[in-house]
């Protein structure tokens, strides 16, 4: 197996409120660890941000191997930033009519037929805070329900809208349920390809091109949860404007916990659907997919390719791992009900040696296709 020593990786986070900075400081701690657990030094450069994008250089080294890679950081905080930063009534108001688009367009049947786990995950937040909603109309009708004055609304009113406001919204917050609110409406954006989302998915493309004219051992994309969805987009985008992009290039594309159907089994997402087959037709990209059994949080075991409408095309292999070969028993107990925490845990740093590491696999001296043969439970030979 041949050692890589420049790689450029192209990095297409998941749905959180992180710009490409706190990306950036997230991948200097995760670092930090893999540097010990793996014996090496992995050096994290400080973040450039310029008519390029948003990118870093990692130095890696040992005894027997040096490794620069670039890292560039296609981050989405400007779409979740502008949904985030509306009045309380309109994000639930968005939430819920997206949650409607997202039944009737044949999606949420889909992910309870195809992995149950991710069709609760989309119901959650909607019935969590339906169910707060309802506790707020009874507090505020009692004096009806009791037959008491109607004189009392005036204090049973605002108590309803207290309670919701300054109480249900604050805990609700520890299970990120109005950010989950916005995963479902940008999902939605995503598969109607919406301007402000082909705005962004073009701009990538523009980047991700600039950034291909790097001379390098390899190429990486990497995408992680939502981040399929847009990795896919702009990819599919670069292979519409320059079809040959990828010729001549060691180029591998990996999902890690990918959840790319969230939006393609949309019945709206016809552009979607139709780079995921250009993609998976395209014979200079390799591609695979990473699923935890413990991650809720992605479809697990469904081949997005497939379910795609693209049942003829190659279908990405499935690799499987268990972040609890990567953790410690002690975090690993701590970590395991925090479904949230799980889901980033792809990305995150690692306690032990396992076969799968998001820093090793990004800047280390091992082709990053050879993660397609690894076993979670042992660690790759270096």
């Amino acid at each position: 197996m041949k050692k890589i020593k420049t790689r450029l990786v192209l990095h297409f986070p998941g749905f959180e409120p992180l710009d490409a900075a706190a990306h950036h400081q997230r991948y200097i701690r995760s670092a930090a660890q893999a540097s010990k657990v793996w014996e090496a030094d992995f050096a994290v450069k400080p973040l450039v941000q310029d008519d390029g994008g948003a990118r870093f250089d990692v130095d890696a080294r040992a005894e027997e191997w040096q490794v620069r890679s670039t890292i560039h950081v296609y981050d989405h905080n400007d779409l979740i930033a502008e949904m985030r930063s509306e009045l309380l009534w309109r994000q639930l108001l968005s939430g819920y009519c997206a949650a409607v688009h997202i039944v009737l367009q044949g999606g949420a049947g889909g992910y309870l037929r195809h992995a149950w786990r991710f069709g609760l995950f989309f119901l959650f937040p909607f019935l969590f805070v339906g169910l707060a909603m309802v506790l707020s109309l009874t507090m505020a009708a009692l004096p009806v329900v009791l037959g008491l004055s109607s004189w009392l609304f005036g204090l049973s009113v605002p108590a309803a809208l207290g309670f919701f406001v300054f109480l249900f919204v604050p805990y609700s917050n520890r299970f990120h349920t109005l950010h989950l609110f916005a995963d479902w409406r940008l999902a939605l954006a995503v598969a109607r390809d919406d301007e402000a989302v082909r705005a962004w998915v073009e701009k990538s493309a523009d980047h991700m091109l600039k950034a291909l004219k790097q001379d390098v051992d390899e190429v990486l994309i990497s995408a992680h949860s939502m981040g399929a969805s847009l990795a896919i987009a702009a990819i599919g985008r670069v292979l519409e404007k320059e079809p040959e992009a990828f010729a001549d290039r060691d180029v591998t594309f990996v999902t890690l916990g990918g959840a790319a159907l969230q939006c393609a089994l949309l019945s709206s997402a016809t552009t979607l659907r139709r780079r995921v087959g250009a993609l998976a037709r395209n014979r200079d990209v390799f591609w695979f997919d990473i699923q935890c059994l413990t991650d809720p949080i992605h479809l697990y075991r469904c081949h997005t390719v497939a379910l795609s409408g693209h049942a003829d095309a190659p279908q990405p292999k499935l690799v499987f791992i268990r972040f609890k070969h990567a953790l410690s028993p002690e975090r690993y107990r701590k970590n395991r009900r925090d479904l949230l925490r799980m889901h980033r845990q792809y990305i995150l740093g690692p306690d032990r040696k396992s076969g799968f590491d998001f820093t090793l696999m990004t800047a280390g001296p091992l082709p990053a296709a050879s993660f397609v043969d690894l076993k979670s439970d042992q660690p790759p030979i270096l």
